[in-house]
């Protein structure tokens, strides 16, 4: 059977794990068949680094989670969501919308000050020549 789980790896009482693809015969610390993350409890849980694509394939062909795999692989599941249903996300798009106006707007006068800024060379050096 292929389990999904953890190795531990660190210096003494500073551990942080590989979250690996091993058959379950195989040590904790031994043989696996892909590494698809890594896990520092010590970290935030935002830090929590996996290839989900990986972890859905791998549970797709029967791997199976260990309960702390399963705890980290939840984590990071609810991760992506949590922006997506936040308000100030909701209130940062309409934000945008003004500064998207605007900028055309802005765009408008550089365009008008390019046109004049062409005709004052051109009325300039004949100008010059006249004096002389």
């Amino acid at each position: 059977m292929v389990k999904i789980r953890l190795a531990r790896r660190g210096a003494k009482k500073r551990p942080y794990y590989h979250v690996v693809v091993s058959d379950s015969e195989s040590p904790r610390d031994g043989k696996f068949l892909e590494q698809i993350g890594l896990y520092d409890p010590s970290r935030p849980d935002s830090e929590i680094v996996l290839d989900l694509g990986r972890a859905d394939y791998w549970l797709s062909v029967g791997a199976q989670p260990t309960g702390r795999a399963k705890k980290v692989l939840n984590l990071v599941r609810r991760r992506p969501d949590e922006p997506e249903a936040e308000a100030p996300k909701a209130e940062a798009a309409p934000a945008e919308a003004p500064k998207a106006d605007a900028a055309p707007a802005e765009e408008a006068p550089a365009a008008e000050e390019a046109p004049a800024a062409e005709e004052a060379p051109a009325e300039e050096p004949p100008a010059e020549p006249a004096k002389a």
